[in-house]
């Protein structure tokens, strides 16, 4: 068994509490599903948000989930740069899996398509 990195990223339309969270929930719920992993499996997850939203922390909402209290979890800003995609949150999931790293299924949900677009239709 190996330490897997699987990313997945989406957009928000507004800086508000609510909105973060159900986002957060909704992007974690699909990179579980396509990758069939449960909580066990998971070594850390690392949230990113762009400095346009603050309102919560996203990690907040996956601590609520049903066998995630004992996950850890981190959050950081995105590097603010210049014309990058706003109201993004970008999760890094590290999972003990036996999946081959092309095995992996990366998820990407509304704006945040555009960012690997090569993976958001996978």
């Amino acid at each position: 068994m190996v330490v897997r990195g699987i990313r997945g990223a989406t957009t928000v339309e507004r800086n508000e509490e609510q909105e973060i969270l159900e986002e957060s929930i909704r992007l974690l719920n699909a990179i579980v599903e396509e990758n069939g992993i449960a909580p066990e499996d998971i070594a850390s997850v690392f949230v990113t948000v762009t400095h346009d939203l603050d309102a919560t922390f996203p990690a907040s909402a996956i601590r609520q989930m049903e066998g995630w209290e004992l996950v850890p979890l981190m959050c950081s800003l995105e590097i603010p740069v210049k014309n990058s995609l706003p109201r993004c949150i970008r999760l890094m999931v590290m999972v003990n899996t036996e999946k081959k790293q092309n095995e992996v299924v990366h998820v990407y949900l509304n704006e945040a398509k555009k960012l690997r677009p090569d993976l958001a239709g996978a």
